[in-house]
């Protein structure tokens, strides 16, 4: 007998897939009861329940958003907001203050599963639509055996090991606790992720056009791919004896107890073959007459890029990255990308953390960590600045030339930071283009968060006010504005980036024991892939020094010494600090600190800011830049390595068994 299933039907046209306002939007569903059979007779509902299935990815599926669908971003150490109940929402991310009945914005258990079914029903059921070519059939189900897989890997990211459902679809007639299913190992997961994804990227094509912007490729599938193996070979889950009470129903170990470097081994040859598709290159901006020019002290700071910065302007390449001046379709940095609909958007962002003045909200803001982990433009840390370009702590610039990139009366401790500050931080006494509002007297102006200042620290308005003195400036467009008759520019999230990419293939080879070759049988299972710890060279597409100068050149900044390569412990902590600066507000510190095991010590250190308490009077304005924890409480417990499930779900499946330290 058919059995009848009941989902929501997207009734918009195919012809919005031209629209990024329509493309994937969930706006205009309608309830629908429909056989099986007929879904799937008819090339438009066949279709059309592949993009309901991408529309899982939105919502509570997205992964950099504001704070009202997932606060991961807020959650580390690089930023916090203070808005909603007066700072007490982040307050609950910061110190622990949520439970496994409230799980705040991140309960998206059961909305990822529910992503997973429809994906693994289209899997099953798409050959049956006739109107459809057999080419058109496996482009549409390898799309969707993409989607299950990414659905499985956001899961396992935030609770770890997780049930894999039984491939067939499920009758819904059936009783819950009748389809109970139990936890898999993580290996299991790891295993069944990677080769719905090696499946994929066989039949994906290597680019779309950019009508079909969103839909997996080749690429997504393979950088996925990579990403996934590089969380399995990290030490969260790679002979992690602190998660050895993580078990099953049974009491089945989900965790491996016995360390793999061979994991890591796999992770660099994942990363290689992304590389090796020649599709991705970091987005750069030729140099133009407003270039600020990279340090002459800088070895490579004339050699063209990518083999130096030369010929780029650094600072542009990495703001328009994200900022919406270059379109999705055009960035050859952006290998998966979603397309927002709601208000949770990246746009979303940038209004709570601009000034008030620009009818911003005036909330979210950088911690001082973050701050500091910016180098200076010479490629030093600031705790080491060299005699030419010194990091200073005292003193106020006292013209618009006098530096680059920041105005008059600004504290000389932002002069002669690298281009990646002024593309991501807004400091006090920041510029605000707001170019695009009619209201030219609000055009270029530098805004200021002293106590008392419009938007600093009022008591007229006790939350928005940036409470550490720093605020955020990435996905900021000159052109954004909400003030009279601004706009703002339309912006992608970039889910998954070439930079990241480069960064993975040489963190994994920095973890291989040296001399040591792994030979890693290619996704394509044309040959091997060879891998080994090398520093390498930019030239060869090989070693270390290949992933990761190209971040560095791009960012205007030196490579590292060969010294520093040789040097294991250096390395990863010049990865490290990398990867912070890169990826802020990319939700990736929160799940590093996690896969590398350093969020109890990294997250266990106080929020620090700045003196937001005092004004720009002559006496107090030098001690506004006085180092002092904010009033975020801030505590990390071994449990939160881990994201509790859902309570709601223990009641419902009686196999599943809670993560360590939830109840």
């Amino acid at each position: 007998m058919k059995k009848i299933y009941i989902f929501l039907l997207s009734v918009i046209s195919l012809a919005g897939l031209n629209s990024c306002d329509d493309y994937l939007s969930i706006d205009k569903y309608v309830n629908d009861m429909l056989t099986i059979d007929t879904v799937f007779s008819k090339k438009h509902y066949t279709e059309q329940w592949l993009w309901n299935t991408y529309s899982t990815l939105n919502g509570k599926g997205a992964e950099i958003a504001n704070k009202g669908t997932t606060a991961f971003a807020f959650a580390s150490d690089e930023s916090i907001f203070g808005d909603w109940d007066g700072g007490k929402r982040c307050q609950k991310y910061q110190n622990c203050e949520y439970t496994a009945s409230d799980q705040l914005s991140e309960d998206r258990w059961s909305h990822l599963y529910q992503g997973i079914r429809k994906a693994s029903i289209f899997i099953h059921n798409v050959d049956k639509c006739g109107e459809l070519s057999n080419s058109e059939r496996e482009d549409l189900r390898a799309q969707a055996r993409f989607l299950r897989a990414y659905f499985y890997w956001m899961l396992i990211k935030q609770y770890g090991p997780v049930p894999i459902m039984p491939d067939e679809p499920q009758d819904i007639s059936l009783e819950y606790q009748d389809l109970a299913v139990a936890r898999n190992t993580y290996d299991e997961c790891i295993d069944f992720i990677n080769q719905e994804l090696i499946q994929s990227a066989r039949v994906l094509p290597p680019t779309r056009n950019a009508s079909r912007l969103g839909q997996a490729t080749r690429g997504a599938a393979l950088a996925t791919r990579a990403k996934v193996l590089l969380y399995a070979a990290s030490p969260l889950y790679n002979g992690n004896m602190d998660l050895s009470s993580l078990t099953d129903d049974a009491g089945r170990q989900l965790i491996s107890q016995t360390y793999s470097e061979e994991k890591w081994a796999k992770a660099a040859a994942a990363a290689k073959e992304v590389i090796d598709l020649g599709v991705y290159e970091l987005l750069t901006v030729k140099a133009g007459e407003e270039t600020v020019p990279v340090p002459s002290t800088v070895s490579t700071a004339n050699t063209p890029y990518p083999n130096g910065s030369g010929g780029i302007d650094p600072y542009k390449s990495y703001m328009q990255c994200f900022n919406g001046e270059v379109t999705a379709s055009k960035n050859p940095e952006f290998i998966f990308t979603r397309q927002s609909y709601t208000s949770d958007d990246l746009n979303d962002i940038s209004k709570h953390a601009a000034p008030r003045q620009m009818i911003g909200w005036n909330t979210i803001a950088t911690t001082l960590k973050q701050e500091k982990a910016y180098l200076m433009c010479d490629g030093k840390p600031i705790t080491h600045s060299s005699p030419d370009y010194p990091y200073q702590t005292q003193g106020f610039t006292l013209s618009l030339s006098e530096y680059p990139y920041i105005g008059n009366n600004v504290s000389l401790r932002y002069a002669n930071r690298e281009p990646r500050l002024y593309a991501s931080i807004s400091f006090n006494g920041s510029i605000w283009e707001n170019g695009s509002t009619t209201e030219t007297q609000k055009i270029g102006l530098q805004y200021f968060y002293y106590k008392d200042d419009p938007s600093g620290k009022r008591l007229s308005e006790p939350d928005f006010y940036l409470r550490t003195g720093i605020g955020v400036k990435k996905y900021y467009h000159p052109e954004d504005s909400w003030n009279i008759g601004g706009q703002v520019k339309y912006k992608v999230e970039p889910a998954i980036r070439y930079a990241d990419v480069l960064l993975w293939y040489a963190e994994s080879l920095n973890e291989l024991t040296s001399g040591q070759v792994y030979e890693i049988p290619s996704y394509s299972e044309q040959g091997n892939i060879s891998v080994k710890r090398e520093t390498g060279s930019i030239e060869s597409r090989q070693g270390m020094r290949y992933g990761f100068s190209r971040v560095r050149f791009r960012a205007g900044l030196p490579d590292l010494s060969d010294a520093d390569y040789s040097s294991y412990e250096q390395f990863k902590k010049e990865l490290k600090r990398e990867r912070q600066v890169e990826l802020f507000l990319e939700s990736a510190r929160y799940f590093d600190l996690r896969r590398w095991k350093d969020a109890a010590v990294e997250e266990n250190l106080p929020v620090m800011g700045l003196n937001v308490d005092m004004n720009n009077s002559d006496a107090q304005k030098q001690r506004f830049y006085d180092e002092r924890p904010s009033d975020m409480p801030k505590v990390f417990l071994e449990k939160m390595y881990l994201w509790p499930i859902p309570k709601s779900e223990l009641t419902r499946n009686k196999k599943l068994t809670q993560n360590p330290g939830w109840k």
